[in-house]
């Protein structure tokens, strides 16, 4: 199934609501080898104006990800993930991520280019806090990912 061009231009609804927990931040800091103190000790965080744990940048890739496995998932795309090769990843933080926030994201499909069999997809996520009874949300971060669908016989 050849990659869907209509797709450039759509907007996927908020994926579901990712709960930032201390012990979340604490194991991808560790993952990701992030050493800061702030990122393991409440009062190291607080120390440097945070409320919480701060996370390190990458984190926001977990929620981004929730929304991008909307477009996966989406059998209009024509997209066989075992396809997929990750091409690029940018992260425009308009905040730090600390635990106690509640995050969603809503992802939006700004290019798709044909190339050759295949085709290049660029998404942006919109990463937005959920406050209590607060709709739209604070933004958060922005991520832009770019993933490279290769054809047959490729």
């Amino acid at each position: 199934m050849a990659i869907n061009p209509d797709l450039a231009g759509r907007v996927y609804p908020p994926a579901e609501v990712y709960d930032v927990a201390r012990e979340k931040i604490r194991e991808f800091a560790r993952a990701v080898k992030a050493g800061h103190p702030a990122h393991y000790e409440v009062d190291a965080a607080r120390a440097l104006g945070h409320a919480d744990l701060v996370a390190p940048p990458t984190f926001a890739i977990i929620v981004a990800q929730r929304a991008d496995a909307q477009l996966i998932a989406d059998p209009e795309s024509g997209i066989d993930f075992s396809r997929v090769v990750h091409a690029e990843q940018r992260f425009t933080h308009h905040r730090p991520i600390v635990a106690g926030d509640r995050l969603t994201a809503e992802l939006h499909v700004d290019t798709v280019r044909a190339m050759g069999g295949g085709a290049m997809i660029t998404t942006r996520a919109e990463i937005r806090a959920l406050g209590s009874g607060d709709a739209e949300g604070e933004s958060v971060a922005t991520t832009v990912s770019s993933i490279l669908v290769r054809g047959e016989g490729q």
